[in-house]
């Protein structure tokens, strides 16, 4: 028998079964979305982790739609054991969530337009997942979050040692002294749900956020993407298929000839952190006004005068510098493995 990372499986193989048991539990809070759905396929085909979920939030696509392309991708990887349960349909403070179908396309895969899912989603909803999850493996589940922290938030609000129990959680979001790519103060996952966003950062849980600042020093070009296609990789056509949308999108949006790789960096994060450099500092996020959902973290240059609204909550990881050839290097390998 063989599991989602295509290991044989069975009672004479030890060693697989040893390796299996050390693997890193992680849940993928998303909203596929083509580059969420790059970074989910290379979390399938990474052997030294082990997707214990998904959960699905609105951002690129609707949350319905989301979790119609979740189970989708467990399909096409052949995981139909993985649970993928429902988020929020809007944000904390309720209202129509903001949708990038612009740059995903109304199906969220590029307008591939797959046939729906024979899968079912979970009963649960995506918080009550998340908290059910990290309550039975306290200390042992990471979490990737690659939309809106809504089912975060929502976590933390329904289980107040959530934070304390989640090993760690890998945020997407946020521009850390850069230009936003909603409008210059905003990055979209932090600005579709801004005061989630803050409630997640100063819970005091192991928090990493990598910002778009690091994300787009990280692309495919049009040449990489050729490669790609041309490769043996197992998804590698599905994904050509789906980034030709995504791609053009980027040129008439940034200029540029091929695709911001934002969810698969991100994804690196979690099983490569060490491609990565970090600084420590308190993150608050903006909730009203002209700069909502700009993320600001106290560097800890100074020592302030009396409190101020950094004061006095725990600090959390920034991603700072990036190894760009040794992350795309990562990447490519699982685009391309077979």
């Amino acid at each position: 028998m063989e599991n989602c990372h295509g290991e044989v499986v069975d009672g004479h193989n030890g060693a697989v079964f040893e390796s299996l048991a050390k693997r890193e539990k992680l849940i993928i809070d998303t909203d596929p979305g083509i580059d969420d759905s790059m970074a989910i396929l290379m979390a399938f085909q990474t052997p030294e982790l082990e997707v214990v979920g998904l959960t699905t939030i609105f951002g690129n696509v609707t949350s319905e739609d989301a979790t119609r392309n979740a189970l989708l991708l467990c399909e096409i990887a052949g995981c139909p054991g993985i649970p993928v349960a429902e988020g929020s349909p809007e944000p904390l403070k309720g209202g129509k969530p903001r949708v990038a179908d612009f740059v995903h396309g109304s199906d969220g895969m590029g307008e591939i337009f797959l046939p729906p899912p024979k899968l079912r989603k979970s009963e649960k909803s995506a918080s009550e997942f998340l908290v059910d999850m990290v309550s039975a493996h306290p200390g042992e589940i990471s979490i990737l979050a690659l939309g809106p922290l809504t089912n975060l938030a929502l976590a933390i609000k329904r289980d107040s040692s959530f934070a304390s129990k989640v090993k760690k959680i890998v945020v997407l979001g946020g521009s850390f002294f850069a230009s936003g790519n909603v409008n210059p103060a905003a990055e979209a996952n932090i600005y579709g749900d801004p005061e989630a966003a803050d409630i997640v950062f100063t819970s005091g849980a192991n928090i990493v956020v990598v910002g778009i600042n690091i994300t787009t020093q990280c692309m495919l070009t049009d040449a990489n993407l050729l490669e790609l296609k041309q490769s043996k990789g197992k998804y590698a056509k599905f994904i050509c298929d789906m980034t030709k949308f995504y791609r053009d999108f980027h040129v008439k949006s940034d200029g540029v000839y091929g695709i911001f790789l934002h969810d698969p960096v991100s994804f690196v994060a979690v099983a490569r952190p060490d491609l990565f450099t970090y600084k420590n500092g308190v993150v608050r996020v903006e909730t009203q006004g002209i700069c909502l959902g700009h993320t600001l973290m106290d560097q800890g240059l100074k020592k302030w005068n009396g409190s101020n609204p950094w004061t006095g909550y725990s600090p959390i990881s920034v991603a700072w510098t990036v190894d760009v050839n040794g992350v795309l290097d990562y990447i490519n390998s699982l685009l391309m493995k077979p």
